[in-house]
C-alpha cells in the first residue's frame, strides 16, 4: 500500500525522511520503503506518526480526507 499522505505530511512540516526515521529510531531507507509502499508500515509507527502530525490514522491510511482525529 502506497502512503502518499506520509510524504505529504512530512513535506508540509518541512521535514526530511532522515528526521522521521530518527524519530522512529529506524534507518532512512526503511522509512523510505514505508512512504513508497514497498514495505508495510507497522501499527506502532502509524500511531506515533498520527500523534506526531495530529491527524487520524484513517487520514494517513487514505480512508478519509478529513485529517481531524475523533476524540
Amino acid at each position: 500500500m502506497h502512503f502518499k499522505r506520509l510524504r505529504d505530511l512530512r513535506e508540509d512540516h518541512d521535514l526530511k525522511q532522515t528526521d522521521i526515521a530518527e524519530m522512529l529510531k529506524i534507518q532512512q531507507t526503511v522509512y523510505s520503503r514505508y512512504e513508497r509502499g514497498v514495505q508495510n508500515l507497522p501499527l506502532e509507527y502509524l500511531l506515533v506518526l498520527a500523534d506526531f502530525y495530529k491527524v487520524s490514522t484513517d487520514y494517513i491510511l487514505g480512508r478519509t480526507d478529513n485529517p481531524r482525529r475523533i476524540k
